[in-house]
């Protein structure tokens, strides 16, 4: 690629375990985010009330963690290796970013299940940047980004391709 501010580049990755009451099973999840990612998880809390559900504004319903730079890249190659490097194309968004779910903690390499835990499944939200993106985020003067500046589904179909040997299946 000939212009540097048309490069690609991981901006953040968001692991998120959606458990759904507080308690004894949120403590869980977050131990298992701590052994996965060696970062302190930040515990959710809903949004909505839904009474069928039991959910009130402000209780507490999982956890996450967010990594960035080397971190997100070493996480995001061991996620992708459970996945045998295969995401569905449904798995791209219009604004180039990626969402994709693991079913169990002890897929990964060198976890083992443990019957105090049990399991746990999770999703992985990879953000895409390019530099210049700062200028809709700065505090004075922010600006929107122009079209021909934001990220398309097929260049991130192309980066993972080329960074991360990914497979899109149909």
């Amino acid at each position: 690629m000939s212009n540097a501010m048309r490069s690609l580049h991981i901006d953040k990755i968001v692991v998120n375990i959606g458990v759904g009451e507080a308690g004894e099973r949120l403590n869980k999840a977050q131990k298992v985010l701590k052994m996965l990612t060696d970062h302190e998880p930040k515990v959710t809390t809903a949004k909505i009330i839904n009474r069928d559900l039991g959910l009130r504004i402000g209780m507490p319903v999982g956890c996450k963690v967010t990594l960035r730079r080397n971190d997100a890249d070493k996480f995001l190659r061991k996620a992708l290796a459970i996945r045998e490097n295969q995401l569905a194309s449904y798995s791209y968004d219009q604004e180039g970013n990626l969402s994709f779910g693991i079913s169990d903690y002890t897929d990964f390499e060198g976890m083992r299940y443990d019957p105090e835990i049990g399991i746990f499944g999770m999703d992985i939200n990879v953000v895409f940047g390019r530099p210049g993106y700062r200028v809709s985020k700065r505090r004075i003067a922010p600006r929107k980004i122009p079209k021909r500046h934001r990220i398309t589904r097929e260049e991130t179909q192309s980066f993972m391709r080329e960074q991360f040997n990914v497979e899109v299946v149909d």
